[in-house]
Order: C-alpha cells, then sequence, then structure tokens
C-alpha cells in the first residue's frame, strides 16, 4: 500500500507592503483576503495543518479570529520562503510536504493545491510550482507576468521576466500553444529537507538580475518540477488589483 504524504500549507501574510500596506486584511465581500486564502485551503484534501505565518500583531489577531492556527516570524526575512523556512523549524512534527500558499491569492482552487502536493509522490520532485499557458500576446509581452520555459520531463528550464521563448521568425496569438511557454503562477510547494537546504542558500546573481527568488534555487542546481493548470489565479498586489477582484466576486455571486 502506498505511504500517503503527509503536507502543512503555510501562508505567509505580511502587513507591510510597499505597494499595498495591510493587504491581508483588505475587505472582499465582506470577509478579509486572508480569510478567503484561509478558506480555500481549508477545502484540500492533502493539507493535514494550515498556519499562518506573519510579523505583525494585527495579521496574528485576525487570524486567531477567524479559528487559524497562525506563528510570529522575524521582521527580517526577504522572502516569503524564509518566513516558512523559520515556521518549520519550529515545529516539533514532520511533513513530507510544504505548501507555500500565497496570501494575497484569495480565490485559489484547491485542486491547484492537492495536484502541487501530488507531484511528489515522484522522488525525483525536489520543489514543484504551478504554471498556466500563456494566452496572448499581451501576457507573453508584459515584464510583470514572469514567464517560464520547460524541458519535456516538466523540470522548468528558466524563469524570466523577459518574453521568453524568444520567437526568431516572430510570432501571433496561436504561436504559444506549440511551444513550452508559460506564465508562472507564484505558487510552491517543497519537500521539508529540500526547504532547509533553500533557506539557507544566498542571493545569487542571476535572482538580482531578474528579481525572482526561484532562479536562486535553479543557479545552485535544485530542480523545480512544473505542475500545469488551465485555471486562472488572481493575485492582488497592488489597490487596482483588489478593486479587480472584488469585481470578479461581484460577477461570481450572480452566477
Amino acid at each position: 500500500m502506498e505511504n500517503k504524504l503527509t503536507a502543512i500549507a503555510i501562508i505567509p501574510a505580511r502587513y507591510s507592503s510597499t505597494r499595498f500596506p495591510g493587504k491581508p486584511l483588505a475587505d472582499i465581500g465582506g470577509q478579509s483576503m486572508l480569510q478567503r486564502v484561509f478558506q480555500q485551503t481549508q477545502k484540500t484534501n492533502s493539507i493535514s495543518r494550515i498556519i499562518i505565518a506573519t510579523d505583525d500583531s494585527r495579521i496574528l489577531n485576525h487570524a486567531n479570529d477567524i479559528g487559524a492556527e497562525a506563528m510570529m516570524t522575524s521582521e527580517k526575512h526577504p522572502s516569503g520562503t524564509d518566513r516558512i523556512a523559520e515556521v518549520i523549524s519550529k515545529l516539533e512534527t514532520s511533513y513530507d510536504v510544504v505548501v507555500n500558499v500565497q496570501g494575497d491569492e484569495p480565490f485559489i482552487n484547491p485542486s491547484q493545491i492537492d495536484e502541487l502536493v501530488k507531484m511528489f509522490s515522484d522522488d525525483k520532485v525536489d520543489i514543484g510550482t504551478m504554471v498556466k499557458p500563456l494566452s496572448s500576446k499581451q501576457e507573453y509581452e508584459n515584464p510583470n507576468v514572469v514567464k517560464a520555459v520547460l524541458a519535456d520531463n516538466g523540470n522548468v528550464l528558466y524563469f524570466s521576466r523577459s518574453s521568453i521563448p524568444y520567437f526568431r521568425k516572430g510570432y501571433d496569438e496561436s504561436t504559444f500553444s506549440s511551444v513550452a511557454g508559460y506564465k508562472h503562477l507564484g505558487m510552491y510547494a517543497y519537500r521539508s529537507n529540500i526547504l532547509k537546504k533553500v533557506a539557507t542558500l544566498s542571493p545569487s546573481s542571476l535572482e538580482e538580475a531578474e528579481q525572482l527568488e526561484q532562479l536562486r534555487w535553479l543557479q545552485n542546481g535544485l530542480s523545480i518540477r512544473a505542475c500545469i493548470t488551465q485555471l486562472e489565479t488572481i493575485a492582488i498586489d497592488t489597490p487596482d488589483d483588489l478593486q479587480r477582484a472584488i469585481m470578479f466576486f461581484n460577477n461570481q455571486q450572480k452566477h
């Protein structure tokens, strides 16, 4: 009988954000963004424990109010990965897989989290992440959309804000379906021992150039396996994004 992987989800939630202070507590249809992320994660089949990791007492108190387990972490963490690693280092229970559930994606689909965890039944997977086929020239050309190109075995070859792959002969709206070109959705899962290793790595030159933390892992020789989804997620980075998310929520309620 196959051993079931044990998996924990950690939701990093900072109060201080340059572009959107207090973002996790922003209201969407009567519930905070953080509460919606937490509730979506509760609907998964693969996650046995959820912890909200924060550096602010306002978020800690809110987490307690909504019945979520929460932990205070250092204010000095440069990334969500470091925050998650601190949480794992403090736990008495060990888990096979640690999922970083982004605190700014209130409509995350529980099935996507389950798919990420399922990938780790393959012993060769160190880190998993979610990608979606590029859908338009606009996405392909937008430097705010992180692109990923994949090897045939599903491992990510590279991530970039640039338009990759580069089409020497030109491209149109249908070109993207013919190559391994994807939009990266910022959801990660790690084997516990790999997460501990990742947390010790120093920033790398590729990471500094593109401002993409995952390039540090690739540059250090770790593999990242991509899980391909057709479902779009809505990440909220700015107050404008929040307004779009509220519109999306309101439209959902009508149908």
